[in-house]
């Protein structure tokens, strides 16, 4: 279990931090040549467009980038590094299958290996080259209704496609954004539109977001978050695909001498069970909740996640803290990103936002 599975507070400390601050769509299959001139279309029709598409199917190659300015991590190891918790930072390359609610697979790719997740009806599976480890798990009814309801997401800290990634930044879009459009992009060898929202909030680390939508299917290709004048997160298809995979992409079997954990129903079961009563005898106050401090582009989260004491023996943590430097006021530790800001304090708080950190420490005295 990794620290962001023990603390979840720290999940804003990850690439999500500043979509989700600042802030999938699928599609039909279709045939598209680049070159070919594309209808103008407002912002408005686009939005509108690329929020209805949908998709029965698609495969492709992806190719993400993340220069987050964040510290070297213990499993965050970039381009060499197959876990997905690679995805964190560095160059990556990833093969995505969609056939259905019910069946995805995403694999990362690298020099040592690869890191797979697979679904396949009720069998969820994911593989470790660099373990030599499987886990296997069986999902129950329930459990299956709500991973097709999530159209096959996957256990990544990064929007691992730009379905995902424009999902998530098309949330960001309010009175202080500006929406215009350019129908002359091509990606993965298709005609394609360009989205572009530029924060109007000087408060904001990020300058620019752009979306690049099929021309034909309207299906998200490519997203990127620009901060000041450096790209710090894009996600585009090299190549895709929109017919329907193989049913043998989404076949799997472990590889002789592999570890292999099965996680059966009852134990997830009695483990959600179990979780949901030690919530339940938690007096949770309102003060617990997050709060947000400012609005739009520029707003601030800031949430309780335990002092350091909550997380003795954890030698990642303790990583991952000291390798921060301190506050003016010495009382935390602040991680300075390109596209967000984070500000850990001595007495368990998290001010997060895709802002300079000077707005962070007024959040923290309100």
């Amino acid at each position: 279990m990794s620290i962001f599975d023990r603390k979840p507070a720290l999940r804003w400390l990850t690439p999500l931090a500043f979509v989700a601050v600042v802030g999938g769509s699928t599609g039909i299959y279709a045939t598209a040549t680049a070159g070919q001139p594309l209808p103008e279309l407002t912002a408005e029709q686009l939005l509108v467009k690329l929020q209805e598409a949908k998709v029965d199917a698609l495969w492709g190659t992806v190719v993400q980038n993340a220069d987050l300015g964040l510290p070297a991590l213990p499993g965050m190891g970039g381009s060499d590094d197959a876990s997905l918790t690679s995805l964190l930072t560095g160059s990556h390359q990833l093969n995505v299958w969609y056939s259905g609610p019910d069946k995805a697979r995403l694999r990362i790719n690298s020099e040592f290996g690869e890191s797979d997740v697979i679904r396949n009806g009720k069998d969820l599976w994911h593989w470790s080259y660099e373990d030599k480890s499987v886990t296997h798990r069986t999902l129950t009814h329930d459990e299956s209704a709500k991973a097709g309801s999530k159209a096959g997401k996957l256990p990544a800290d990064l929007p691992s496609t730009p379905q995902e990634a424009a999902k998530q930044a098309l949330g960001a879009i309010d009175s202080t954004t500006k929406v215009s459009t350019d129908p002359t992009a091509t990606v993965a060898k298709r005609s394609a539109y360009e989205l572009v929202l530029a924060p109007q909030d000087k408060g904001s680390k990020i300058s620019q977001v752009k979306i690049a939508v099929d021309g034909e299917t309207f299906i998200p290709l490519r997203v990127q978050v620009i901060a000041g004048d450096r790209s710090a997160f894009d996600v585009a298809y090299s190549s895709v695909n929109f017919s329907r995979p193989d049913d043998s992409q989404f076949t799997f079997t472990a590889p002789p001498g592999t570890k292999v954990t099965e996680v059966k129903p009852d134990e997830s079961a009695k483990a959600r069970a179990k979780a949901h009563r030690e919530q339940d005898s938690k007096a949770r106050t309102e003060a617990d909740e997050p709060k947000v401090y400012g609005k739009g582009w520029s707003s601030v989260v800031v949430s309780e996640m335990g002092t350091r004491a909550d997380a003795q023996g954890n030698d990642q943590l303790d990583q991952v803290l000291e390798s921060l430097p301190r506050t003016p006021d010495k009382k935390g530790r602040v991680l300075n990103g390109t596209a967000f800001a984070a500000v850990i304090t001595d007495d368990g708080r998290l001010a997060v936002g895709a802002v300079e950190p000077e707005l962070l420490y007024e959040a923290l005295t309100k």
